[in-house]
């Protein structure tokens, strides 16, 4: 994975309450059973649905640093998705002649 964490705002845009909630998330599933493959040994608490709705409902644990690395793989998709939302259009190659500009 690159990147990573080193230019995200993820961390300051996280609330104060974020060790409570996450001593929440923990009460409520102590196996840690990752909510996207179902196995046990989440290590990671993520956000079911992207954005910063940190409200409990929307917080349980994934696989982050090991297999199958469940909430790496989620957290790809989300910004390929997000990367492509803002994505410019095409332009034409610079060389490429417009029939319908010639003299």
């Amino acid at each position: 994975m690159s990147g990573g964490w080193a230019r995200s705002t993820r961390k300051a845009r996280l609330p104060s309450n974020w060790r409570a909630l996450r001593a929440e998330a923990h009460r409520r599933n102590p196996e840690h059973i990752c909510h996207i493959c179902g196995q046990p040994g989440g290590d990671a608490l993520d956000h079911k649905q992207p954005g910063d709705n940190h409200h409990i409902d929307n917080l349980d644990w994934a696989h982050d640093q090991m297999p199958p690395y469940c909430h790496r793989l989620k957290s790809s998709r989300e910004g390929n998705a997000a990367r492509a939302r803002n994505a410019r259009p095409p332009e034409p190659h610079p060389g490429y002649i417009n029939p319908t500009e010639r003299n």
